[in-house]
């Protein structure tokens, strides 16, 4: 019988500080507490259960947003037959330019198809701000608007400058620079007065 407490400390132990069950099990053991990893096992399927329908609706709040950032990452995991096997942590999060609370959601999938997003963003229709993976092409043909990332291009552009000197390679650094300049004077405004500014400027928005 876990109290709240005991249950809370397992599932951040977990999933923040990434310890592996054993390392839990080992932890109580030096407080005199046996933890035994079939029994951490068992609480962490019942409290996924329990936290499903809350996790559902924080996907569907997402939803709700003209602007979201999306990316996944590589994670090897072990399966019930003892063998390894490379899984995906998907990511998706909220604008910080958008009313309401921050919002991520983390969905694991067994590979890094396009269709694994597809499938969690339904009928989802916005603007989506992504890097070059290829999987997030077939989003783009079904009406979602494509924010490139910024910092992945410029990666390349650095690497060819360190590489031998490339004076395009700088002058794109050069631009770039000054379109992150005007990013950070825009992290202070609102959506709104964005848009204000731009009716001033070019009188439309």
């Amino acid at each position: 019988m876990a109290a709240v407490g005991l249950l809370t400390w397992v599932t951040i132990s977990k999933y923040v500080d990434h310890l592996p069950l054993y390392r839990i099990e080992q932890i109580g053991a030096r407080q005199n507490v046996s933890l035994p990893q079939s029994t951490l096992a068992e609480w962490i399927g019942k409290i996924g259960v329990v936290l499903q329908p809350l996790a559902d609706r924080l996907a569907y709040w997402l939803r709700q947003r003209h602007v979201l950032h999306a990316d996944e990452r590589l994670l090897p995991n072990l399966t019930l037959a003892g063998q390894n096997q490379t899984g995906l942590f998907w990511a998706y999060r909220s604008n910080d330019l958008e009313a309401g609370p921050p919002s991520v959601v983390f969905e694991y999938q067994p590979g890094r198809h396009g269709h694994h997003a597809l499938l969690f963003l339904q009928a989802w229709r916005g603007h989506l701000m992504v890097d070059d993976y290829g999987g997030y092409k077939a989003l783009f043909k079904q009406g979602i608007i494509e924010f490139a990332c910024l910092a992945h291009a410029r990666r390349k552009f650095f690497e060819l400058h360190a590489a031998n000197g490339s004076p395009i390679a700088a002058e794109a650094l050069r631009r770039i620079a000054a379109l992150y300049a005007i990013e950070r004077q825009g992290q202070t405004m609102s959506a709104a007065s964005g848009c204000n500014y731009g009716r001033r400027k070019q009188s439309r928005c």
